[in-house]
């Protein structure tokens, strides 16, 4: 019979105990053989499990057994509006995180995008909170039937890499209970996380990851959490505030493990009598009620797999439903295969892979379907395709082998800059734009393939600005000049500035990072084979500046930032101050159309009802979107619920909302495609 947490914890000494709470190698704790417990073996990330790194460097092991299957990162899982699929994704994330030998899973992550410039926001969901905790509640719940557990991050209001180590958030708690946290409680309640990950800032002026306002008041004792809670890897900053708060094992990048606070220097202050060994225990009790869980002291676990078959179709009925259509005047797209002869394509984001960058979310993906090799698939031999690249980015010299997560907490964050072009990357790049404009005279059909990479959106870095680099303005520009019926597609983790442009642009397609079936669901959405429902998770703002963080806020701030918008993050302050956006959150088109009828009110079960059909003549998939609105202040509304239905042509359904919030009277709701196209009105 498996002994219980706490006829183990009576047999552990105080050096074993100690093992138990912080990191031996850099992603694993220490196990106590002697007891038949294994270390809690950890890894990184959000869109599929890191490499193998060696135990006590970051130094990559080498191998050809640890490329995995590359998942869409989080913002194009939002994109879907599809709790099942994220379900799905985390079911393929825990999978492969058992098959690869991992215990905790360090995803996924549910900051509130606050302002565009986070260089991590590809992998958070959405600048809403009902959004998020929907999406991420499957999520885990996917990982977590692998026996392997999911660590929800970053709590809490981790919303800047620039000074990410030491800022202070100053902030409503109001606020703060009713935009930041909402998703990690979703995450823990529904959710089941059984473990959470600290955030490097401070709240309140605590250090999150030794936060007693948070990890105590709210986290243990508001939320009743059970699970344990880990550090951000260098989060935490002494050794009695560590101990005595609610966390359980500290995490780090040095390999100084025995010097860690709860190492060495707590058995010290333990054995001085300066910490009682009580907190110790709490702490190894819960690790040890994690590793029961997980089947971790009873043999009875699951063995997970990785890099199969179905993981792989996963990921590519992921990535379908995660392109957003955001432009198709002319019905420009589809393009028709059949007439397809001569193809330019234009755009190092064309032939660019992108898992392996990024920071933390960095993985070895077995392969990665780029655009152009996506398109030359579909459309084989009878088509010939040029491909040019247009633009590129500067070549920067190897730093050696220092791996940047070595280096990670020394400044905490550093803000992006503006790039310094030398003249000669400056004649390379007008030699570039110049072959792309003379070639897209010639060509029956022009694609151009742009937007960012993991130069900007990146781990310890946020963008200065939302400007397009490497000049991609200016060529666009001068393409459009020429054939104004070129196709454009924009891939990034966040929203750029499109205003030079996008007037004249008739056709515009936004893919995100979307995994290493990205290319391939990319040509089915362009060739018609697949019609995109996707939807903005997020406000697509013309410049930075129209974002609340940045209009009334403060960003990046100094020793402390001040969070002066309140609740108007994202379209919350666009809708409310009448800031219109390039385009808006839950925006997104279809090659069908939908219409919408007989809303009504269930009061008996709390319900919002109506009818939705396809008006048009393909198959296709449309998200009802219902927003509240206070009766008070009716220019204020924020999402309340959502379904994503699929149709024939010409089939109709009924969708139910089913209210997480009693509704008085003065309530208004208004059901819709996107936060600015409200179809019927409900009271």
């Amino acid at each position: 019979m498996q002994k219980n947490a706490e006829e183990i914890l009576k047999q552990l000494t105080l050096d074993e105990k100690i093992g138990m709470v912080h990191g031996a190698e850099l992603f694993r704790t220490a196990g106590v053989e002697r007891l038949g417990i294994p270390p809690l073996v950890m890894s990184d990330g959000p869109m599929g499990v890191r490499q193998e790194f060696e135990p006590d460097c970051w130094k990559p092991m080498g191998g050809n057994d640890d490329f995995v299957t590359y998942l869409p990162c989080n913002s194009a899982l939002a994109s879907t509006w599809n709790p099942g699929l994220a379900h799905e994704m985390g079911s393929v994330l825990g999978e492969e995180a058992r098959g690869r030998g991992k215990d905790v899973i360090l995803a996924p992550g549910v900051n509130i995008k606050r302002t565009p410039l986070c260089g991590r926001n590809f992998e958070y969901f959405s600048e809403d909170p009902y959004l998020t905790k929907k999406m991420a509640a499957s999520c885990i719940q996917g990982i977590q039937q692998w026996d392997v557990a999911a660590c929800v991050k970053h709590f809490a209001v981790n919303n800047q890499e620039v000074q990410r180590m030491s800022v202070d958030v100053e902030i409503e708690e109001q606020v703060l209970r009713k935009i930041y946290l909402p998703a990690f409680q979703e995450a823990i309640e529904k959710g089941g996380s059984y473990s959470i990950m600290g955030a490097y800032n401070q709240l309140y002026g605590e250090h999150c990851c030794q936060s007693d306002f948070l990890l105590r008041k709210i986290l243990r004792e508001e939320w009743g959490y059970d699970g344990v809670v880990i550090s951000d890897w260098g989060g935490v900053h002494d050794t009695k505030a560590g101990a005595e708060s609610q966390l359980d094992i500290e995490m780090s990048v040095t390999d100084h493990f025995d010097q860690y606070f709860l190492a060495e220097p707590l058995k010290e202050k333990i054995q001085s009598g300066e910490i009682s060994e009580k907190v110790l225990d709490e702490k190894v009790l819960r690790i040890l009620n994690l590793m029961i869980r997980l089947h971790m002291l009873d043999g009875q676990r699951k063995k997970g797999s990785y890099n199969t078959a179905e993981h792989r179709q996963k990921a590519l009925e992921a990535a379908r439903e995660s392109m957003v259509l955001l432009k198709n005047e002319d019905n420009i797209l589809p393009l028709k295969k059949e007439t397809l002869k001569r193809v330019l394509v234009i755009g190092e984001n064309a032939d660019c892979v992108h898992s392996n960058g990024g920071g933390s979310a960095e993985i070895k993906a077995l392969y990665e379907i780029t655009p152009l090799m996506g398109l030359k698939t579909h459309l084989g031999g009878n088509t010939e395709i040029t491909y040019v690249k247009g633009y590129c980015r500067e070549e920067k010299q190897e730093k050696g082998s220092v791996n940047w997560q070595e280096t990670s907490l020394e400044e905490g964050g550093a803000a992006g800059t503006e790039e310094k072009e030398s003249m000669a990357l400056a004649q390379k790049r007008e030699a570039l734009r110049k072959e792309a404009v003379s070639l897209a005279e010639t060509y029956e059909t022009v694609i151009y393939v742009g937007g960012l990479n993991h130069e900007l959106d990146c781990e310890n870095q946020d963008r200065p600005d939302m400007k397009l680099p490497y000049r991609q303005d200016l060529l666009i520009q001068e393409l459009l000049a020429v054939r104004p019926d070129m196709t454009i597609v924009m891939m990034g983790g966040s929203p750029v500035e499109m205003g030079s442009w996008i007037a004249q642009a008739k056709s515009l397609v936004w893919c995100w990072y979307a995994g290493m079936e990205g290319g391939n669901a990319l040509a089915e959405v362009l060739l018609g084979e697949i019609n995109p429902s996707g939807k903005l998770p997020e406000t697509f703002y013309k410049t930075h500046t129209d974002c609340s963080a940045h209009a009334l806020g403060e960003y990046p701030g100094g020793r402390s930032v001040a969070y002066k918008e309140g609740r108007y993050v994202g379209y919350r302050y666009n809708d409310k101050f009448q800031v219109e956006p390039e385009f808006c959150f839950g925006y997104g088109l279809s090659y069908t159309t939908f219409s919408c009828c007989d809303p009504a009110w269930n009061r008996e079960k709390n319900q919002i009802c109506c009818k939705i059909k396809n008006t048009g003549n393909r198959y296709g998939g449309e998200v009802l979107q219902l927003y509240r609105r206070d009766g008070e202040d009716e220019l204020f509304q924020e999402l309340a619920g959502f379904e994503k239905v699929f149709l024939e042509a010409g089939e109709e359904k009924q969708v139910v909302f089913q209210l997480e919030e009693e509704s008085s009277e003065s309530c208004k709701y208004g059901i819709g495609s996107s936060s600015r196209d409200i179809y019927l009105e409900v009271e």
